[in-house]
């Protein structure tokens, strides 16, 4: 049998990130996978290809309804050619989980494919597709299994009309309606690539609002935004029912009045959020306990309540972000050097890849009015700055929430271009504690969207921004 000091079960972001990093402190590690490609959901039908969906669908937009404007004329009809747009994303993930197999082969991680399933605290057990067992040993164990779409109990899911985010990355028709059930990162960033191709597309939300975990100052916006983009919201609204009759998908919802609401479409797509993934695993056999959601429950080290089994990422509590989960994987393998990692869990970034992107960091003004803390707020338009005119991307703005007695920077939003990056600096100010004064005092490069920050830094500062 072979023995490791760590075995890690899942190939996401946070289990090949863990991989990497034992192996790099020393430690004899195996990763176990249960599909024949590296990566987990985000590199394989997640974060990858969803962001290739979105630029080639943005590069379409651009071309039929921007490039005359920047004096580009193309003869003819310009026409999407879905299964080879299809095609790219696929390749871009190939590559990227071929990436993956190279990182594991530099690092000598050993890499079984199977299901991992615990035979007790320091064995697993993998099944493989051909149905033979192997049985492996470790002296510590990380639970990364990652999570899957949710669904709502009533709804099923064909996977061919009524549809996930999965089946969404390979439809082989662009969709005359497509209906999303969900107002959230997932069914907004799909939803916009089908939109910008050609479809109708109706976002169907139980909440009063889209991304409901961000400010309200972000949703507002993205809402009109996409408005503008003739993408229609049916916010407070409760589905009931969803039904297909031959290429027609139904879905009934109450609105907030309880009166019953009727969509029509050919495509259903539910995107009501992800669940834990731990089919398989039993956990049952190694005594690590779940909670009554499925997450696998750790401390603050993220060990389970065995002593030598931890579980990262969306297994567990929190955010199920791709970025935490890595963070978790480090902060594991460090802890089983000997190390004291830590990890601030209000520092880890939120993004919506929409266009304009979202971009959020820290507190939310919601949550700082409902904690009693007195705050100020700085906002700064992008349609002032000059970049932003230069590539007619105006819509949106940052806004900068710092604490009202000593100016330090509680919570950064911002819609905008380019926001997904720009919020790195957002999380490096505030990691060294920065005020919006310090913010407001460096050195921003002319013209930059990134000038946005400064500015709205500086209205944070005694109202002092300089181009509004």
């Amino acid at each position: 049998m072979d023995q490791y000091d760590v075995a890690i079960i899942g190939s996401g972001p946070g289990g090949y990130v863990a991989a990497i990093r034992c192996a790099q402190l020393g430690m004899k590690t195996a990763i176990i996978e249960k599909y024949s490609t590296l990566g987990g959901t985000c590199l394989n039908v997640g974060c990858i290809p969803s962001k290739a969906m979105l630029d080639s669908s943005h590069h379409y937009e651009d071309a039929i309804k921007h490039f005359d404007e920047h004096g580009i004329e193309i003869p003819g009809e310009i026409k999407v050619n879905l299964a080879k747009m299809i095609a790219r994303k696929q390749g871009v993930v190939d590559q990227t989980t071929k990436g993956i197999e190279f990182l594991m082969d530099k690092n000598k991680i050993t890499v079984y494919e199977g299901i991992g399933s615990f035979k007790d605290s320091t064995h697993v057990n993998i099944k493989k597709n051909d149905g033979k067992t192997e049985e492996i040993e470790a002296k510590n164990i990380i639970i990364a299994t990652g999570s899957k779409p949710s669904t709502l109990p009533f709804i099923k899911l064909d996977k061919e009309r009524i549809i996930t985010s999965t089946e969404a990355l390979e439809l082989k028709e662009i969709p005359k309606h497509m209906i999303v059930i969900g107002g959230g990162v997932i069914g907004l960033e799909l939803g916009q690539v089908y939109k910008r191709l050609g479809a109708d597309v109706t976002v169907v939300e139980f909440m009063d609002r889209i991304i409901p975990g961000m400010d309200a100052a972000l949703s507002k916006e993205l809402t009109k935004v996409m408005k503008k983009q003739k993408v229609k919201f049916a916010l407070s609204h409760k589905v009931k029912s969803v039904e297909r009759k031959g290429d027609q998908v139904i879905v009934k919802a109450d609105d907030k009045k309880g009166q019953e609401v009727v969509f029509e479409g050919d495509y259903c797509l539910v995107a009501v959020g992800r669940k834990p993934y731990t089919d398989g695993l039993n956990a049952d056999a190694a005594g690590v306990k779940l909670d009554d959601r499925g997450k696998v429950i750790v401390d603050n080290h993220l060990k389970t309540n065995v002593d030598n089994i931890y579980a990262i990422g969306d297994v567990i509590k929190g955010a199920m972000l791709a970025h935490k989960a890595e963070e978790e994987g480090t902060l594991v393998a460090e802890q089983l050097a000997g190390q004291k990692p830590h990890i601030d869990y209000n520092l880890i970034p939120g993004v919506v890849y929409t266009w304009p992107e979202v971009a959020a960091v820290g507190k939310t003004e919601e949550e700082l009015k409902e904690a009693g803390v007195e705050y100020k707020v700085g906002q700064f338009p992008m349609r002032a700055l000059g970049r932003s005119r230069a590539s007619m991307d105006t819509d949106g703005f940052v806004k900068i929430l710092a604490d009202k007695k000593t100016d330090e920077v509680l919570g950064v939003h911002m819609i905008g271009a380019r926001c997904a990056d720009l919020i790195a600096e957002a999380v490096t100010a505030m990691e060294f504690r920065a005020s919006a004064e310090d913010i407001s005092r460096m050195s921003h490069a002319h013209p930059t969207y990134a000038e946005a920050v400064k500015e709205a830094a500086l209205a944070a500062t005694d109202d002092r921004a300089l181009h509004i």
